[in-house]
């Protein structure tokens, strides 16, 4: 239950540092301007002063994404605790189960044989026998 707790909240975390992230890479000044914030000496901060805080707080939020992907991979892995991925008990009653099933299987099933052309015989023991001739049929008048 912790686990699961722990990984919710770092999973918001991890959330909310992408959308900040996101915003403070689109508000950076780029050489065509896109949609940089900047401006005179006389603003609030100056094209310097707010690059280098951007450029700051860029690299905080990277540091803290990965820092937080990484812890949610460790919550992960607590789950899974330290049992393996394939149970060898579970693998071996399978292994035995399987033998058993396929054994007699085995020993029903027949051996194939090369197949054989037919011969004169089975055709015409294939055909209905005749029991009387045709009737010839009638002049006509």
């Amino acid at each position: 239950m912790i686990d699961t707790m722990l990984q919710t909240i770092l999973l918001v975390a991890m959330i909310l540092i992408s959308v900040a992230l996101t915003a403070v890479i689109l508000l950076q000044r780029s050489e065509g301007g896109a949609l940089g914030m900047g401006g005179g000496p006389s603003g609030f901060m100056t094209a310097r002063g707010a690059g280098n805080l951007l450029t700051r707080a860029t690299s905080i939020l990277a540091v803290l994404f990965f820092v937080c992907a990484i812890s949610l991979t460790i919550a992960g892995n607590f789950a899974r605790g330290s049992r393996s991925v394939i149970d060898a008990d579970a693998v071996g009653a399978l292994a035995v189960g399987s033998e058993q099933e396929t054994a007699p299987a085995e020993q029903a099933a027949p051996t194939p044989t090369a197949p054989v052309a037919p011969s004169l015989d089975d055709l015409e023991a294939s055909l209905p026998a005749a029991s009387a001739p045709a009737p010839a049929p009638a002049p006509a008048q």
